[in-house]
């Protein structure tokens, strides 16, 4: 099975410049109003995306469920791109796989073009659950930005 399989690239395009769009998608204050899927909110953060370094959210959704994910932030090329690492947390804390998902920034007619690419999932079944996550995630990303 080829590891493509794992990976996914979705894409939104937004009435806003490539560096209006950047700043929502690296700035901790702009993060906040639209990190995780809809449903979801992040109860505690080190969530900065314009320096390289490490990163977390603690996530909770509507039924009580706790999420974690963590990892470091390896490239921000404003306004262009910014890449990071990605790894759930199971209930004990213990970090599990890594992928990679990396947010470029595209001009696009009357505005700007996110592209989100979410590489090295270990399991079709993961990659199509991040897919339906990025979406949702993505909803809410179109419902803040202006």
């Amino acid at each position: 099975m080829s590891d493509v399989l794992n990976d996914l690239q979705l894409d939104r395009s937004f009435a806003v410049s490539p560096e209006r769009l950047f700043a929502w998608v690296t700035q901790a204050d702009k993060l906040m109003q639209w990190w995780g899927p809809e449903g979801i909110d992040v109860f505690d953060h080190a969530l900065d995306l314009t320096q390289t370094g490490s990163y977390f959210a603690r996530m909770r959704g509507a039924e009580g469920q706790d999420y974690h994910v963590s990892g470091q932030v390896t490239h921000v090329r404003p306004p262009r791109s910014v890449g990071f690492t990605w790894a759930w947390h199971d209930e004990s804390g213990n970090r599990g796989p890594e992928s990679h998902v990396t947010f470029t920034i595209e001009p696009a007619d009357h505005g700007a073009r996110l592209v989100i690419n979410h590489r090295d999932l270990p399991t079709p079944e993961l990659a199509e659950s991040h897919a339906k996550g990025w979406t949702s995630t993505l909803n809410k990303l179109t419902a803040k930005i202006h």
